[in-house]
């Protein structure tokens, strides 16, 4: 009877046969078949099922006593001799599979099942049967085991490989915006900013942007960290208090910006034009 798997594909039956001939599948079937094995190299391939190559190993035959002869002239083995045979590829396989296998894969419930099955010499019967079917199934399950670690580890080296960069990315960003806010924060970049939103932000040409340096030279020199000893205006507008200037940004003691940002939106509300507000200033010594 066939076991029925509803993830496997439907439409075609070589599609349904490619799905079934899975290593594992070709691993136990090859390991487990009932057939006449010919002494000598090629066989044990043969009984291995291609899974793993043991053709490096001693020739089953001679293992047993049997002189070694070539695939169309060596003596057939069958019965007993031929599950001892199949032990021997069955060992063969399995350490092939202990010695490749992920370093994180638990191989010990193999490497015990190949002790046990050691001495197949000694056995016959059931009990080699047995232990074939056992070291089989080991061999298998670490074979998986290896292979789904295997995939893990690559994920996990992926993932390691896309955060660091992510993390260089985001290093490069903060780097960045750290020179711009440097920049921005000299005379020259504050005054950069302020007539590059007095044009963008409120259509104030070059005429508007000369009253306003000069009304801003007179209150703070242009500098973010000014602050009035007298009345504790702050910042580069001379904003007070300055916490007035968080309705922009949080960032208003640190940041030239942020301050020009409210120092345009305070002179277009309350007169209209820097030139007015200087015009106000010269008169009042305040704006």
């Amino acid at each position: 009877m066939t076991e029925r798997n509803t993830d496997l594909p439907t439409t075609t039956a070589s599609t349904r046969r490619e799905a079934l001939n899975s290593p594992t599948r070709r691993l136990r079937r090859a390991l487990r078949r009932p057939t006449t094995l010919v002494v000598g190299g090629a066989a044990v391939l043969a009984v291995a099922g291609g899974i793993a190559s043991v053709g490096a190993q001693p020739a089953i035959g001679e293992a047993f006593g049997v002189p070694t002869a070539s695939a169309t002239s060596a003596p057939a083995l069958d019965g007993t001799a031929l599950d001892r045979a199949q032990a021997a590829a069955t060992i063969a396989t399995a350490r092939s599979v202990v010695d490749t296998a992920n370093e994180k894969t638990d191989t010990g419930t193999l490497e015990r099942r190949i002790d046990a099955l050691d001495d197949y010499r000694k056995l016959s019967g059931a009990a080699l049967t047995t232990r074939i079917s056992s070291t089989v199934d080991a061999t298998a399950d670490v074979a998986n085991a290896s292979a789904t670690q295997d995939k893990r580890d690559v994920d996990a080296k992926a993932a390691a490989a896309a955060a660091a960069q992510k993390a260089a990315a985001e290093k490069a960003a903060a780097a960045e915006a750290a020179r711009k806010l440097a920049a921005g924060n000299t005379v020259a970049g504050a005054k950069a900013t302020a007539a590059s939103l007095a044009s963008s932000e409120y259509g104030w040409g070059s005429d508007q942007f000369q009253c306003l340096d000069s009304l801003w030279t007179k209150e703070s020199g242009w500098n973010y960290r000014a602050v009035n000893a007298n009345g504790g205006a702050t910042g580069i507008p001379q904003a007070l208090p300055g916490s007035k200037m968080a309705t922009i940004a949080a960032d208003w003691q640190t940041n030239a910006t942020t301050q020009i940002t409210w120092g345009l939106q305070y002179i277009s509300a309350s007169y209209g034009t820097p030139c007015a507000a200087w015009a106000h200033s010269q008169a009042s010594n305040f704006y």
